[in-house]
């Protein structure tokens, strides 16, 4: 997956955020969290994965419980080769949300470039 997909997938992902933080007030530990989310993608655009894990990281820590962050976590991880630690993000994210499909898909391409192709198809199915 290029840098210029996963910058695709945030876009969205930002969309799809900041629609829920509209229709809320904008004042749940949820919308604080998902704040985080431009800064995030501005630090992605610019290569600077390790600020961007870190601001998923507060984003995590005001709402653990949305499933985009852990997924959005996992990307910036996995553009830095942190396979193994994108996967534990991915399966936060389907942990919380067992059908996102997202999730499960980038968890399968993991583990295909981790060769555990078993596992992958699992992912995938």
């Amino acid at each position: 997956m290029s840098s210029t997909d996963i910058q695709a997938i945030l876009n969205y992902q930002s969309i799809k955020i900041f629609s829920l933080t509209k229709s809320n007030g904008g004042r749940t530990p949820r919308s604080r969290a998902v704040g985080y989310c431009d800064k995030i993608n501005a630090l992605d655009k610019r290569g600077k994965y390790d600020d961007a894990i870190k601001a998923e990281d507060e984003a995590i820590r005001l709402d653990p419980n949305h499933a985009s962050t852990w997924l959005n976590k996992g990307y910036a991880l996995g553009i830095q080769g942190k396979l193994d630690d994108a996967i534990k993000a991915w399966d936060e994210a389907i942990r919380l949300d067992p059908k996102y499909a997202l999730a499960w898909y980038n968890k399968g391409i993991a583990l295909n470039k981790l060769g555990l192709t078993t596992e992958a198809n699992a992912a995938y199915a």
